[in-house]
């Protein structure tokens, strides 16, 4: 990946290169911002400049030795710690089980999530952290000279999935880092990082993409017409990833969807029993799942609330949902909408801490009950 590849943020861009001309490299960034705004594959075009031969004023050669290797994401002072699954119960396991995966899916996917990464994986039900092992493989690592005599760049992919005891031992590396070590932390969920991390860090954060550059590329790879990537892009909410799943929708938000209308139909008609069979149904999905669909039911019930004042450039639904909403936005008012955005804030913490889902999401529809009555 080359700058070039990375959408919009060009203030971004230009602060990195800037950094690198003027001999300033921080030893710890913690690039942080929403989802689908292109964290990680501006953290590897960083890496990449830093590591070439033969830099140019705004990119990376792509021909010298360093760029060659990082063509395959091969280099060997580029280093990758990202969430992973245990491949074996009661064992944990390193990224380093998984690295020709993660280079292989990095390399066909620069926009993804962490949800394309659990389904390449195979994660089904289990839940991807970095366990605590891998903080002894990343000390090894950047303990070792460097292979090309410059820099060593560690890139660690949702820092907020590192358990306790991984973020523990990792505090004093961040601090006492050998000569010509980088740290890019790419993360989501910052807040949620060890405070001690957070410290030894520079923040810097990525906003969402201008929905001008958005449409630009949807014009001119995906074959949209100027009008539909105009909308689209207005809708993503600066996420390339949003965009590209209103043009493919993908079979997981159709789910979604399906089970959020189905939801909101039988708790307004008060069929029990239906409802208890909706929840078994969702209880069966992974947990992962479980949780992006309580995501998109905050985000379903926050476009709601707002469709309601009929300002379309604040609404950010597909024409399916908006569809739906003509019907059911009245429902959603100032009586209901924050009673109905903390139930599905709590039903998300138990699943996380996890409850049994069962009980989590028929206790959610219950309160559904009594919460569109008002």
């Amino acid at each position: 990946m080359f700058f070039k590849d990375v959408i919009g943020q060009e203030e971004a861009k230009e602060r990195l290169i800037a950094e690198v001309k003027e001999g300033r490299i921080p030893h710890a960034q913690l690039i942080c911002g929403p989802e689908g705004t292109g964290k990680l594959p501006l953290a590897i075009a960083y890496a990449r400049y830093i590591c070439c031969e033969n830099r140019g004023g705004h990119d990376a050669c792509g021909v010298c030795p360093s760029c060659v290797k990082f063509n395959k994401l091969i280099h060997p002072d580029l280093h990758f710690a990202f969430p992973v699954i245990k491949k074996k119960a009661g064992k944990d396991t390193v990224c380093d089980d998984f690295i020709a995966d993660w280079r292989n899916f990095v390399l066909q996917n620069h926009y993804f999530n962490l949800n394309h990464w659990l389904k390449e994986m195979g994660a089904e039900n289990q839940q991807a952290q970095i366990f605590v092992k891998e903080s002894d493989e990343i000390v090894r690592k950047l303990s070792l000279k460097s292979s090309q005599g410059g820099h060593k760049i560690m890139i660690i992919w949702l820092p907020e999935k590192m358990n306790m005891e991984c973020s523990n031992k990792l505090l004093k590396l961040l601090e006492e880092p050998p000569a010509m070590t980088v740290f890019l932390l790419v993360s989501e969920e910052p807040d949620a990082i060890l405070q001690t991390i957070q410290s030894r860090t520079q923040r810097f954060n990525i906003h969402g993409i201008e929905e001008p550059e958005i449409s630009k590329v949807l014009q001119t790879k995906y074959g949209l017409q100027p009008e539909d990537a105009d909308d689209i892009a207005h809708r993503s909410e600066g996420n390339f990833l949003k965009a590209l799943e209103t043009i493919h929708l993908s079979e997981e938000n159709k789910l979604f969807f399906e089970l959020f209308i189905s939801l909101m139909r039988l708790s307004y008609q008060r069929k029990i029993r239906e409802m208890k069979q909706w929840s078994d149904a969702v209880a069966s999905m992974g947990r992962e799942r479980q949780k992006n669909f309580l995501a998109y039911c905050q985000r379903m019930i926050r476009e709601n609330f707002i469709y309601n004042f009929h300002q379309r450039d604040l609404v950010y639904m597909n024409p399916e949902e908006q569809n739906f909403s003509t019907r059911f936005a009245p429902f959603v008012n100032e009586r209901n909408v924050m009673g109905i955005m903390d139930e599905l804030s709590e039903a998300q913490l138990h699943i996380g801490q996890n409850v049994n889902p069962k009980m989590v999401f028929f206790d959610f529809s219950l309160k559904m009950i009594v919460l569109l009555k008002n």
